[in-house]
């Protein structure tokens, strides 16, 4: 139904009036949907989750090529932009000031050598907020020496979601670097204004779902409880999470809490709208990071993982219209 693309074919599929990214740890594909609006041609996706691959199928008629340990970075289309939100996994001797050699052994590692290999333009990198002072900060000061190395300059910016429009707070450090010999000053990007909050998470919950999305009657039980107790005014778009008989987290402010991974695992891991007592569906997660109403999502444990692993797609939008504004007048 879908193709699988070969490397040999990704290379033709743009044309050359187009700034060409590559998506690596894909996902869902947040990142393809803000290149592709800003006008850029994806030449190339990786991600090895076998749930996500259909997903993004789904949606761009691709599969994603998998495991980007495994793929020859020689074997990679030419780029000029590489999107990446990649895993941040332990750096088992980072600080030690290898720069390059300092991150093998992790996903950082398969970024840079592509970077290396392929000297694109520019890049775009996102993880969690925790990456600034993971290892004492020894692991982000890894990754900067390594793409300073790679002869990139670059600056980065911890963002929250809830600032520019989107009813989640969520916490995002956001990297972008740009090629030191395209004499562009770092300093012509400016990460974004946050913006007017309009877009309030009760426009986006809808009044009612199918019966098995509803909460047992002990989580019920919990939630009216620290409801009580916390004197707690419930409103439409009012949402319980971390729910658990000794504990009960609650967002009143027309905000979502941060939307993780964990939501896959089940339980009462999925924010749950009190008013109506059930959790919220998979269609308004992916409101409440972005997403179009044309995505095409299937249900169930893995498309909330698939959700929590994903970026913001207003967010990268913005970044990517600012990189491909300073690409464009340095061409």
């Amino acid at each position: 139904m879908y193709k699988q693309l070969t490397l040999w074919d990704t290379a033709s599929l743009c044309s050359d009036n187009k700034f060409k990214f590559i998506d690596l740890f894909c996902g869902m594909g947040g990142f393809r949907i803000a290149f592709e609006r800003n006008n850029c041609d994806c030449v190339f996706s990786s991600d090895i989750d076998l749930f996500a691959q259909k997903t993004y199928a789904a949606n761009f008629n691709e599969v994603p090529f998998g495991d980007i340990t495994k793929i020859d970075e020689k074997d990679i289309p030419n780029h000029d932009i590489i999107c990446a939100g990649f895993p941040c996994q332990s750096f088992s001797i980072a600080g030690k000031r290898l720069g390059f050699n300092d991150t093998r052994g992790t996903l950082f590692f398969d970024v840079a050598r592509i970077i290396k290999e392929k000297q694109p333009k520019a890049f775009i990198l996102e993880n969690v907020k925790g990456i600034t002072n993971h290892d004492n900060g020894n692991t982000l000061q890894t990754i900067l020496n390594t793409l300073s190395d790679l002869g990139y300059d670059f600056k980065y910016k911890v963002l929250n979601a809830k600032d520019y429009n989107v009813p989640q707070h969520r916490e995002r450090w956001y990297c972008i670097g740009f090629r030191k010999d395209l004499n562009i000053s770092i300093d012509n990007f400016c990460f974004p204004e946050p913006q007017e909050f309009t877009n309030k998470l009760e426009n986006l919950i809808d009044s009612f779902a199918e019966d098995n999305y509803y909460i047992s009657d002990t989580c019920d039980n919990n939630i009216k409880k620290y409801v009580k107790e916390k004197s707690i005014n419930v409103k439409n778009d009012t949402l319980a999470y971390e729910v658990r008989a000794s504990r009960c987290q609650f967002k009143n402010d027309g905000i979502s809490p941060c939307l993780t991974a964990k939501m896959g695992t089940g339980g009462n891991n999925v924010p749950i709208v009190i008013e109506q007592q059930r959790r919220l569906t998979e269609r308004e997660c992916l409101r409440i990071m972005g997403y179009p109403e044309t995505y095409k999502i299937n249900k169930g444990a893995q498309t909330y993982k698939q959700i929590g692993n994903s970026v913001v797609v207003p967010i990268i939008t913005l970044l990517a219209n600012e990189i491909v504004r300073i690409l464009k007048k340095e061409d």
